[in-house]
């Protein structure tokens, strides 16, 4: 039956006689097969060795199919399941799904189901059985994914405050290279928001014609209007994500420029802007949920006053007024993160290391705020750090820190818990210091496992740290939004990262790297090869950072064999990610990133599961991946 099939399936592409290398291509697109074009030269190449000529035969053709489709550790499956090695009726299908894929919740239903999605061929299809064409597809689909497909919707409770979410945040948002020289572009704010990032970062300054320009200030950055950027907001806002956007805004207008910004937020943006308390709430107790500011854009800026004070002026004409903020009450400028700890004045001095920051405001010095930008700001007001403390006893829950990530680092050491028990109350933001002049990132992870929401990152500098955060966010359907684990937002925990105690809920994970398939081949070979070695690497709390390498296959990155099993015990799995980076070992010395996939080890799947793999900037790798087994209890 198969061969019938698959003889029908491609005979009307020989009609004109034998195909050619395009021909060929044309195929397999047809057919819906992934292919690797270097991959697909060498197999044809090699097909071609056998005769003269540029052109193959359907037989030829069938060989070349088999080479790339009919991988042998998927026949190995299928031939344990199948009654007579060529066909898999649905309660075959059914044991394999319950005994290897531990999908103990399937039945008939969900193996029939299988069959009339993936199986190719009419008549098998019929009998609701399945052939190893069918198999094949359902294997190389996105149910047999290592990324749990529960987890590809929002799943989470939503209706949780908003300080109880981890948020996917960037930092200078506008910038799409480095923070001196390069180019400012709208399409630093298309690509964060369609990646489903909730907190953009908008630098603004005064521009010419009353206009506010948006650039990273005191460089040579170029510049694009305030107005644009909100456009392009406007148009991509809940393109990929229907929860909250949070407009980080760092602010060195006039009061005059300022009020230009507000009158653009509002016409622009219209009623998607959230301006006052949802129900018109002015004692607010307890941040929103995300769920009850859906489709709504929230402003992070200083603010004049008080949300009552803001209402009561709703309806008065007060244009072209603006009030006096002491320094004391905002946000610490992302130029300058050198905070000082709390220590004596000589200690403090010494502390600060000399940066290309622009020189700090004396300390009586003054911002004006237009009052008509105040008032857009209601649950997410920017508040000076001070200290742990200070917050404990002056701030409101709508008020939000940021802090640099060095100064956060320290205060990670020496005060977790008090940090914990800050970013169970309060927003809290970090951003990276003001010396990464190349737009480098931190890594993230050391900031989630002390629960702060929005862990900014550049999202224009591809990386691992970036990986992580494309990873993290992966989870709870791409939202923007993560549940944090409730040892991170009870206001009582004891947890720190560096002391889980009771906390801890060990998990025993078990992986069995199996093969790779059309990996991307190295860029020194002239043809297919590589010498793939895969790492397999856990973030989370420093006690289950752990890096496992397997051993390199030599010379193919078409299909290369390891059978190497790997295991972990990971005590906090809620905040732990795994990353599956392929390498090729160039030399000894040396390694070239062939590709990676990062997920959260909580959206495992288990089971014989295909890894897909993601290039350096982000993308899918169509045709690339790793194949294996996953278990754990």
């Amino acid at each position: 039956t198969s061969h019938t099939w698959f003889w029908s399936l491609i005979q009307n592409d020989f009609k004109t006689g034998n195909i050619d290398l395009e021909g060929c291509m044309r195929l397999l697109e047809k057919m819906q097969i992934s292919f690797d074009a270097d991959h697909l030269k060498h197999i044809f190449k090699k097909t071609l060795d056998k005769h003269t000529g540029d052109v193959i035969s359907m037989d030829d053709f069938k060989a070349l199919y088999r080479a790339l489709v009919h991988r042998p550790e998927f026949e190995e499956l299928f031939k344990a399941y199948s009654i007579d090695g060529n066909i898999l009726p649905d309660v075959q299908l059914l044991k394999f799904l319950v005994k290897e894929q531990f999908q103990t919740e399937a039945n008939e239903t969900t193996a029939t189901e299988i069959i009339m999605k993936y199986e190719p061929i009419d008549e098998v299809r019929m009998k609701r059985q399945m052939s190893f064409e069918g198999f094949i597809r359902y294997m190389n689909s996105e149910e047999c994914s290592i990324f749990k497909s529960q987890h590809r919707t929002v799943y989470q409770d939503m209706n949780q405050p908003l300080c109880d979410y981890f948020i996917s945040s960037s930092h200078n948002t506008y910038l799409i290279a480095d923070q001196l020289m390069g180019p400012s572009h709208l399409w630093g704010y298309t690509s964060a928001l369609l990646k489903g990032c909730r907190c953009l970062e908008i630098d603004c300054w005064d521009g010419t014609n009353n206009e506010p320009i948006v650039y990273h200030g005191h460089t040579l950055t170029s510049r694009i209007p305030f107005r644009s950027v909100i456009h392009v907001i406007d148009k991509y806002a809940f393109m990929s994500s229907a929860y909250p956007l949070v407009l980080s805004l760092e602010n060195h207008c006039s009061p005059k420029q300022q009020e230009v910004m507000a009158e653009c937020l509002k016409t622009i943006l219209g009623d998607k802007l959230l301006s006052s308390p949802i129900g018109g709430e002015v004692d607010v107790h307890q941040l929103p949920s995300p769920e009850a500011l859906k489709f709504k854009v929230l402003i992070k800026n200083k603010k004049v006053g008080t949300l009552e004070e803001s209402l009561l002026r709703m309806d008065d004409d007060y244009h072209g007024e603006a009030e006096d903020l002491s320094d004391s009450g905002s946000e610490s400028d992302d130029t300058d993160d050198t905070l000082p700890l709390q220590r004596s004045p000589t200690k403090r001095r010494a502390d600060r290391r000399p940066s290309p920051s622009p020189p700090k405001k004396s300390k009586a010095a003054r911002t004006r705020i237009a009052l008509a930008l105040s008032d857009l700001v209601v649950y997410t007001k920017s508040q000076k750090f001070v200290s742990f403390d200070h917050s404990l006893q002056h701030q409101q829950c709508y008020e939000n820190n940021s802090i640099g990530e060095r100064y956060a680092r320290k205060l990670v050491r020496i005060s977790a818990k008090e940090f914990i028990s800050h970013t169970t109350r309060f927003i809290t933001r970090i951003y990276p210091k003001g010396s990464r002049m190349t737009s480098s990132n931190y890594n993230p992870q050391e900031f989630w496992n002390v629960g702060c929401q929005m862990v900014a990152l550049n999202f224009q500098t591809p990386g691992m740290q970036m990986e992580l955060q494309d990873g993290k966010f992966l989870d709870n359907g791409g939202c923007g939004y993560v549940l944090k684990p409730e040892f991170l937002r009870d206001r009582n925990t004891k947890f720190t990262p560096r002391n889980v105690g009771g906390y801890s809920k060990p998990m025993s994970l078990s992986i069995r790297l199996i093969s790779g398939h059309q990996l991307p081949p190295s860029s020194v070979s002239k043809t297919n090869k590589a010498d793939p070695i895969v790492q397999i690497e856990i973030f989370g709390v420093p006690e289950d950072q752990t890096r496992r390498k397997s051993s390199v296959i030599k010379s193919n990155a078409l299909c290369p064999k390891w059978n190497e099993t790997f295991s972990f015990n990971i005590q906090v799995p809620e905040l732990a990610m795994i990353r599956f980076c392929v390498e090729d070992e160039v030399s000894l010395v040396n390694r070239e990133f062939l590709g990676q996939y990062t997920l959260p080890v909580t959206s495992l799947n288990t089971g014989y599961r295909k890894i897909p793999l993601m290039s350096k900037e982000g993308t899918k790798l169509e045709s690339a991946s790793l194949f294996a087994h996953v278990w754990y209890y």
